[in-house]
């Protein structure tokens, strides 16, 4: 049990919170037994899938090309967009709770930890993350800025998770997992839609979306929409982490033929986001604090461009550009990414197909000085990445056992030439089973922190008087982190009511970066004034490994009741390379994910116009954090067919609770919440 920030109350008020989460949780399980069945004239107005129509589902993240969810030899999990809708989420993090497997944490009312199956950080570095193919994962930090990724939660077609490493399709960072956030095609968004709402911590937002076209081959939609957010609770009263900002986009989707499709899209943001950072000063000596606000705003552009061919390949070209400004209070970064990524699948004869690739992406990139202790030399770069891809899949006996090989090969300005293989089998005796297996080597580059960076720190006031600072220098022969990962996975649909997901893992890494010390301190003055230096750096001095598995059953006990559940489970084991000198990085990284993790969620409808859906959710402890419990319910009534109104409530089982140690100062505790939300379409 981890030290609170504040008191935790006498011992009945312990047991009365206990006393909660078991009754939320029976709650969760039995309420639905309650609603009344309905019958096919009152059936819901909304999307509810089958069991069947669940396991039909198609995803193009495991192979960049559609195929059923069912038979993926990869741990993939789809959030659907109505499930979002009704799980209440405001954000894409929030939405990633619905997934096994995945650790998502709550640092500050702006800010997540998010991980797969370990290394949960703010920046998630072993996650790639795309939004429509177009990846948001920054080599500046190596990772993703969770608080500027967003879009309309309504346009949002499904998620597609995948745990374990999808290098081989995806390129390099996709070690632990990727995390494809794929919206609706324009001529399934067309129409008007606006929601507002607000409440205690979502303080008010407005949505609003049209969609058209011309009835035969254009499609298109813009969007536009603005929320404010407030703080979480700070024990200090330092309420720093306020949240707010506007967004707009658009999307255009254009047939031309038969065989050639068109799509263009893309965004504008602007957001405001209350921070606290140490801003570290040579003259006078200090690292302070400091609060206020980062501002931060971008856009992107992409086109994509598809063409089928008559004997059943494909061809798909797609560009992007992307601009992303970070002004923050102790560094700033500016940048101009372009990226093009060219992929084809060729099918050679019945049971064969391979898919090759090949993309190239530029990031210009300045980084000015805001305070002294952070600095990049050079200030002014590009960071370059080249690759190629190549995977077959031979069908060795057909609807039966197939067997899947691939490589990715690619470069970067940090690296020469790295290769990322990885082979798979998947067996399926019957439609209703299958069996799957992989193995995989994944590699993370190193990123701009690690090669151009220098952070320094006030130490203290050394007996003579003169200050002593720490630095951590940048590491030029950093090299990339590396693993080799084992999956086995099986999923089963039982009947008409039941279907279960089993994945395991064994992942082994070497390389993982660590902090050293290495030398002693020595005199230095410059920058003034004068003073003694302890020299650091980031270095490749951790080894280990990881494992686990998650179980995701569903059951439909009535055609008005879906229920879910997921249970994950994460050992990691890590340690110091022979003639590291690290001073204790392993620690924190082993302590920042979650040994078990579980979650329920019960959705029902208990008329023709009212759905109800709970969510409880339990995470061990992390690192000086202790475990908690805590509920999520949403209820909706759709008065007309265009009007709905819905009420959702958030960790709604304690007043506050600790997910994550992020911030530089107190831990911060996630509020208890709600939300009022009207929505019209038309």
């Amino acid at each position: 049990m981890g030290v609170l920030p504040y008191p935790p109350g006498r011992i009945e008020h312990w047991t009365a919170a206990l006393k909660l989460q078991l009754g939320f949780l029976l709650l969760v399980l039995v309420l639905p037994v309650c609603a009344q069945p309905q019958t096919a004239a009152s059936a819901p107005t909304y999307k509810n899938l089958s069991i069947e129509e669940l396991s039909t589902i198609e995803v193009t993240t495991p192979s960049r090309e559609p195929v059923r969810a069912f038979q993926t030899a990869a741990a993939v999990f789809v959030i659907t967009g109505d499930d979002i809708r009704r799980s209440g989420a405001t954000t894409l993090p929030e939405a990633l709770r619905l997934a096994p497997g995945v650790e998502v944490a709550r640092i500050d009312a702006n800010r997540w930890s998010i991980g797969i199956r370990g290394f949960g950080s703010r920046l998630a570095r072993s996650v790639l993350v795309l939004i429509d193919g177009r990846t948001v994962y920054t080599p500046l930090f190596a990772g993703t800025y969770w608080e500027v990724q967003d879009t309309l939660l309504e346009d949002v077609d499904r998620v597609e998770v995948i745990r374990g490493p999808g290098g081989t399709i995806w390129g390099p960072n996709a070690i632990n997992g990727v995390i494809n956030i794929i919206t609706k095609p324009a001529h399934e968004t067309r129409g008007a839609y606006t929601s507002v709402g607000g409440g205690n911590e979502e303080q008010g937002f407005v949505n609003s979306r049209y969609g058209g076209g011309n009835d035969r081959n254009i499609d298109y939609r813009v969007y536009g929409k603005a929320f404010t957010r407030g703080p979480e609770f700070h024990p200090d009263g330092h309420n720093f982490d306020d949240w707010r900002g506007t967004q707009g986009g658009f999307r255009l989707d254009w047939t031309a033929g038969q065989h050639d499709s068109v799509t263009v899209q893309g965004d504008l943001y602007s957001i405001r986001a209350g921070e606290l950072v140490t801003a570290t000063t040579y003259n006078p000596p200090a690292s302070p604090n400091v609060a206020g606000n980062a501002d931060l705003s971008g856009g992107n552009f992409m086109a994509r461009w598809t063409r089928t061919f008559s004997h059943g390949g494909d061809l798909q070209v797609q560009a992007y550009y992307d601009r992303t400004s970070r002004t923050e209070l102790n560094l700033a970064d500016y940048r101009n990414t372009y990226d093009i990524d060219i992929v084809s699948h060729v099918p050679l004869g019945a049971r064969q197909t391979i898919a090759l690739g090949a993309g190239v992406r530029a990031s210009a990139v300045e980084n000015p000085t805001v305070v002294s202790g952070l600095t990049f030399n050079p200030a002014s770069r590009t960071d370059t990445l080249y690759s190629a891809f190549f995977q077959d899949q031979i069908s060795v006996v057909p609807d039966r056992l197939s067997i899947f090989a691939g490589v990715k090969v690619l470069k970067t300005n940090f690296t020469g030439a790295l290769a990322e293989p990885s082979a798979r089998l998947l067996w399926t005796p019957n439609a209703r089973q299958s069996i799957w297996a992989a193995f995989t080597h994944a590699v993370r580059t190193p990123s701009d922190v690690e090669e151009d960076f220098y952070l320094s720190g006030f130490s203290r006031i050394l007996p003579s008087g003169v200050p002593q600072m720490a630095r951590f220098n940048a590491n030029n022969q950093f090299a990339p982190e590396q693993m080799n990962g084992v999956e086995l996975g099986y999923r089963q649909q039982i009947g008409r009511s039941w279907m279960v997901d089993l994945s395991s893992f064994y992942n082994h890494y070497h390389d993982i970066e660590d902090q050293e010390i290495t030398g002693a301190p020595f005199p230095e003055d410059n920058p003034p004034p004068f003073h003694f230096l302890l020299p650091a750096q980031f270095r490749n001095g951790l080894r280990g490994y990881t494992k686990g598995f998650e179980i995701a059953p569903e059951v439909r006990p009535a055609g008005f009741w879906r229920l879910r559940g997921s249970y994950s489970y994460l050992h990691m084991n890590l340690g110091r390379s022979p003639g590291s000198g690290d001073i204790g990085t392993f620690p924190f990284i082993v302590g920042s994910s979650p040994h078990h993790q579980v979650a329920i969620l019960s959705s029902f409808d208990i008329s023709r116009s009212v759905q109800a859906d709970l969510t409880y959710r339990y995470v061990s402890s992390l690192l000086g954090i202790p475990s908690y419990s805590t509920g999520d319910a949403r209820l909706a009534w759709r008065f007309t067919r265009s009007l709905e109104l819905s009420v959702a409530g958030r960790n709604l089982l304690q007043p506050r609770h600790i997910e994550f140690a992020g911030d530089p100062a107190t831990l911060v505790g996630i509020r208890r919440s709600g939300y009022l939300c009207v929505a019209w379409r038309r």
